[in-house]
């Protein structure tokens, strides 16, 4: 496995026990807003150095942060035609609220840069069994794909590919005036390349 996904799969199953990918059980309690409740959580810095991501839906902006100082503010910023939900499936275009980690990166993307986040996370697998979306069958081979590949699936009832992009070869001025993505979040391309030459691999993104 290669460092960058060791390293990042290090990251991801470090979450707390509700996102654990070795606590895999039937569902018995009503459904919840489980990534809601961690979203609240979120928006703050680990510790004082940390480099992080915050996406903020309702100001339409992008901030990266170190600890607690704000380095960097895009605004405004472009998500899915479908809105911003903690619960999304695939095709509806909606953007995942929720807290993610960076795990790849496309240089050679239509879009200028791609950087990939873990969409779905476990949190979002866990709600959607909650709800129906996956059966008990579907979240288990989740977390069976999770520890072989080191990243989620990308090809469930969740669909995937969602990440940060630039614009590409797209008209900036739709992107100015409108959200028009199929999910993710999309900022110009001068943008995109500062945003790629600041994070990393396993750098936090919180998207709310």
């Amino acid at each position: 496995m290669p460092v960058n996904r060791r390293r990042f799969l290090a990251l991801a199953m470090g979450f707390p026990a509700v996102a654990s990918a070795n606590v895999i059980a039937p569902v018995t309690q009503a459904p919840s807003d489980l990534v809601g409740t961690l979203i609240s959580r979120a928006a703050a810095p680990r510790h004082s150095s940390e480099l992080w991501v915050l996406i903020d839906d309702q100001a339409s902006s992008l901030s990266i942060f170190r600890g607690s100082d704000r380095i960097e503010h895009f605004s405004p910023i472009s998500r899915g035609t479908g809105g911003a939900r903690t619960h999304r499936v695939r095709g509806d275009s909606t953007t995942p609220l929720g807290e993610f980690r960076i795990y790849r990166f496309n240089n050679q993307s239509k879009w200028r840069i791609f950087i990939g986040i873990d969409y779905p996370t476990p949190a979002h697998a866990r709600m959607a069994l909650e709800k129906g979306v996956y059966t008990q069958a579907d979240y288990e081979a989740y977390f069976d794909e999770y520890r072989r590949y080191g990243f989620p699936p990308q090809n469930t009832a969740l669909g995937g590919a969602i990440g940060i992009h630039g614009i590409g070869t797209s008209d900036p001025e739709i992107h100015g005036r409108y959200h028009w993505t199929q999910g993710c979040i999309a900022v110009n391309n001068q943008q995109i390349e500062r945003i790629a030459s600041l994070v990393d691999v396993g750098t936090r993104v919180v998207i709310r």
